[in-house]
């Protein structure tokens, strides 16, 4: 089983207390976001969990906790969003000079392998023209050689619920012929700097330029890092056609990012997520949430997913310096 931590929020940014709460415990409880009745115990015992998958803008807060992490013996990897965006599309994001250093810092501690970028959403407008993200691109692209070995971008994605926030933006959707156009730049600077590009949910083949379609729940790199071998290895059914994530479990919550960006598909409006947050407790079984009492709990104890090929690459790893 894999676990995604979490593509509905921040967890490495705000809550890594409460993750290693959960994983000294050996179990999360979950609430089905389409039925909140509906609850599941997922169980975290490192036998069983095959990776921890992390989504993050900001794991500065993390990155002391990532030791005890390895003595409990888990493999993990990081989906790293950086963008060269001010406030002005990401309020609670810190300056991205920081940002830089922090991806550094990380991949020092778990090894470029294990730190993969996300240049995500690409957002056009008047302001952020093609031009102007082919030079952010390769600006961020020096920044990190050497310290990544693959990069994913995206394209916006017009969610009804982020329309109102962006609607003053004046953004832009781009055509198969513009995200073409632009991702033949970004692929120049990316591979003059080796890093491997690839492209996230987009019914578009930009294979002739190199860049193949994208699996951020990735089995392959699951398998490499952790030395697993997967048995069982299914698409991610809830994901959306053209996604080639693999099946995972997410342990994250709804409207508890406080990150504010705008193009957010998990936070509602941030006046709801500052008030969601303020239910966190680090003890607490769920992210953010309580049980009411009259929820149907499902426990979640998957079979044997995978066997053991080799050596957990934690245990020879040597540990950098944290900054």
């Amino acid at each position: 089983m894999i676990i995604s931590a979490s593509r509905r929020s921040d967890i490495p940014a705000f809550y890594g207390e409460w993750l290693l709460n959960r994983l000294r415990v050996g179990e999360v409880l979950v609430r089905n976001p389409m039925q909140s009745k509906q609850v599941s115990r997922i169980m975290l015992a490192p036998e069983t969990v095959d990776c921890l998958v992390f989504w993050t803008k900001n794991p500065e807060n993390f990155l002391p906790l990532l030791s005890e992490l390895d003595a409990l013996g888990y493999s993990y990897y990081f989906l790293f969003t950086l963008t060269p965006y001010d406030a002005t599309l990401e309020p609670g994001v810190p300056e991205k000079g920081k940002m830089v250093d922090v991806f550094r810092s990380l991949s020092r501690l778990v090894g470029p392998e294990r730190v993969v970028w996300r240049y995500d959403p690409v957002v056009l407008t008047t302001r952020y023209t093609s031009a102007w993200h082919i030079e952010a691109f390769r600006r961020l692209a020096e920044e990190l050689s050497g310290y990544t070995e693959r990069c994913i971008i995206s394209f916006l994605d017009d969610y009804r619920k982020i329309r109102s926030r962006m609607r003053h933006i004046g953004y832009a959707l781009p055509d198969k012929e513009i995200m073409g156009e632009l991702a033949t730049f970004i692929a120049d600077a990316a591979f003059r700097n080796s890093i491997a590009l690839f492209t996230c949910s987009h019914d578009i083949d930009l294979s002739h330029n190199g860049i193949m379609h994208s699996r951020c729940i990735d089995g392959d790199l699951v398998e490499r890092i952790s030395g697993r071998r997967l048995l069982r290895v299914k698409k991610a059914g809830s994901q959306r056609h053209v996604c080639g994530c693999i099946e995972s479990r997410d342990i994250g919550g709804y409207d508890t990012c406080t990150h504010g960006c705008l193009y957010c598909y998990a936070v509602s409006n941030q006046t709801k997520a500052l008030s969601v947050c303020q239910q966190y407790d680090p003890l607490s079984p769920m992210l953010c949430d309580t049980l009411r009492g009259d929820e149907i709990i499902t426990t979640i104890t998957p079979r044997k997913s995978a066997i053991q090929t080799g050596h957990h690459p934690n245990s020879s790893r040597q540990q950098g310096e944290l900054f």
